[in-house]
């Protein structure tokens, strides 16, 4: 007869086979470093049970090692949004016991992750699919920040009502100044907050009974440089507009700037409005009408979430933090059309 294997050389891929799970699920179990459900709890300490299995004491107490450390990966720091989120991250690290250490991505490759953090928060796109997969896989604890996991991933992410305040704007545009013709500056293609901003206005637009006019929609890619040649272009062209909702406080200043250049009053002669509230949106000339968005708290609520998976196994799936508008002198009243 075949002889029993000895409970030292069983694996935790033994304990997945036996337990129809994932040794992904089956480690997060053990090392209680993510979210799983009470079902699988069950079955891997039966499977555990069953196969007597003892965990490697070195490779446990390797894996429970901790530098209290989290990690942050971006794709670049640039423009007024990143500060406060920076701020609200290292407020809620400090407050932990925790240290901050920033990388942004280099040749595809990440400076931060299992070797040197106990934990990382992942900025928009700043990984891909196939390597979020992968430190999944490791059930490496992190945090998602402005786009939902890809499918089948259990990541948190946290992130702020993006459609709501768009949709909130477009409202008070139609609504309360009585603009009809509202362009809209979007951004990046791939970008989450850009798709639910651009939701939002559209949903607004449905709402009030507003066709939707593909001209008055272009890509100002979250950048003032951009934002500016795309408006510069709608006037050369003669785009008849009351108002133009930018999908960030940066394309806002570029649009702002752009209409400037050309002659043309804001308000008086065409509304601008953004979204973040930015420092600076305040102190523009016109100060900005803009939706305030809780950048800082998002920052704060990341690093509280990616503490908790590290140290209890376990946070809040999404956390959709609310916006507002607030309304400045950019917005005017009734603007004239554009010439």
């Amino acid at each position: 007869m075949p002889r029993v294997p000895s409970s030292s050389r069983i694996t935790i891929e033994d304990v997945a086979k036996r337990a129809g799970l994932s040794t992904a699920t089956v480690s997060r179990v053990m090392n209680q470093t993510g979210p799983v459900s009470k079902e699988s709890v069950r079955r891997v300490q039966l499977a555990v049970s069953e196969l007597h299995y003892k965990p490697n004491l070195a490779a446990k107490q390797l894996a429970s090692q901790k530098n209290n450390m989290l990690g942050l990966l971006l794709d670049e720091i640039s423009g007024d949004f990143f500060p406060p989120m920076l701020r609200g991250m290292e407020t809620g690290a400090r407050e932990a016991g925790y240290d901050l250490l920033i990388a942004t991505m280099r040749g595809g490759s990440y400076a931060v992750g299992p070797h040197n953090t106990d934990g990382i928060l992942v900025f928009d796109t700043s990984l891909d699919e196939a390597q979020l997969r992968k430190l999944d896989a490791e059930s490496f604890p992190m945090v998602l920040l402005y786009r939902p996991p890809p499918r089948g991933l259990q990541i948190p992410y946290v992130a702020f009502e993006n459609k709501d305040g768009a949709r909130a704007m477009t409202d008070h545009l139609i609504e309360q100044c009585g603009y009809q013709r509202i362009a809209f500056l979007r951004g990046p293609s791939d970008n989450q907050d850009s798709y639910w901003r651009e939701r939002g206005y559209r949903e607004s637009l449905e709402a009030h009974g507003i066709a939707f006019h593909s001209d008055l929609l272009a890509t100002g890619d979250f950048d003032d440089e951009i934002a500016y040649k795309v408006v510069r272009q709608w006037v050369g062209e003669g785009l008849t507009v009351d108002a133009i909702f930018a999908g960030d406080d940066e394309s806002a200043i570029g649009t702002i700037l752009a209409l400037r250049d050309a002659g043309l009053r804001v308000p008086e002669d065409i509304a601008v409005v953004g979204f973040d509230d930015s420092p600076s949106s305040r102190h523009l000339t016109p100060p900005l009408t803009t939706v305030r968005a809780p950048i800082e708290q998002t920052g704060f609520e990341a690093v509280k979430q990616l503490i908790s998976l590290i140290e209890k196994g376990a946070a809040q799936p999404e956390i959709l933090l609310p916006t507002e508008i607030i309304i400045r002198e950019s917005c005017g009243y009734k603007a004239r059309r554009l010439p």
